[in-house]
């Protein structure tokens, strides 16, 4: 983690999404921790983008190296958990990486700008949904608070094989007085 310092966090913004883009695909491409299967062209990923304002429940923080280059390093998203309305203050939070990141301390700094934000709204839960195996993502949402509280047993299939996701949950705001 001693290069944790070298990455600075901020929010997400349009001129990012080509970067954040490929970043994803290269999970898409080679991983099972997404189930997406296909790359996505950075306008089919802009709604997702568009999804998350600087504003409200559903942010999107991005970790960029410190430096003239300026390089994406991770982002962590909360999103809408489930589209009806009484669902609205539950989020689902995820975050990404760059393969060359991982156990920088980068994760650890996009959860802290994320749930600091989160504090001020009207948000109660987090949820979180993990592929196993991926120990570095238990860790780390486990850091933050989480516990599990189940696994979907053989739910997705990708790579021609069957993935279980653990999902986690946070408490978050007790929401307004």
């Amino acid at each position: 983690m001693s290069d944790a310092t070298e990455a600075t966090v901020r929010a997400g913004r349009e001129s990012d999404l080509e970067a954040l883009t490929e970043l994803y695909n290269e999970y898409v491409r080679a991983t099972p921790i997404t189930f997406d299967t296909e790359p996505f062209t950075a306008e089919a990923r802009r709604p997702w983008l568009d999804a998350h304002p600087n504003h409200g429940p559903h942010r999107l923080f991005v970790a960029e190296e410190a430096g003239d280059g300026g390089r994406i390093l991770g982002y962590a998203t909360s999103s809408a958990f489930r589209p009806k309305a009484a669902y609205s203050t539950s989020v689902e939070v995820t975050v990404y990486c760059a393969p060359d990141a991982g156990g920088r301390g980068v994760g650890t700094l996009l959860y802290e700008a994320l749930f600091k934000a989160l504090a001020d709204e009207d948000v109660h839960r987090a949820y979180a949904g993990v592929t196993q195996p991926n120990e570095a993502s238990v860790r780390l949402h486990t850091r933050f608070g989480f516990r599990p509280i189940g696994t979907y047993r053989e739910v997705g299939r990708k790579f021609g094989r069957y993935y279980d996701v653990a999902w986690f949950e946070k408490d978050l705001n007790d929401g307004p007085e």
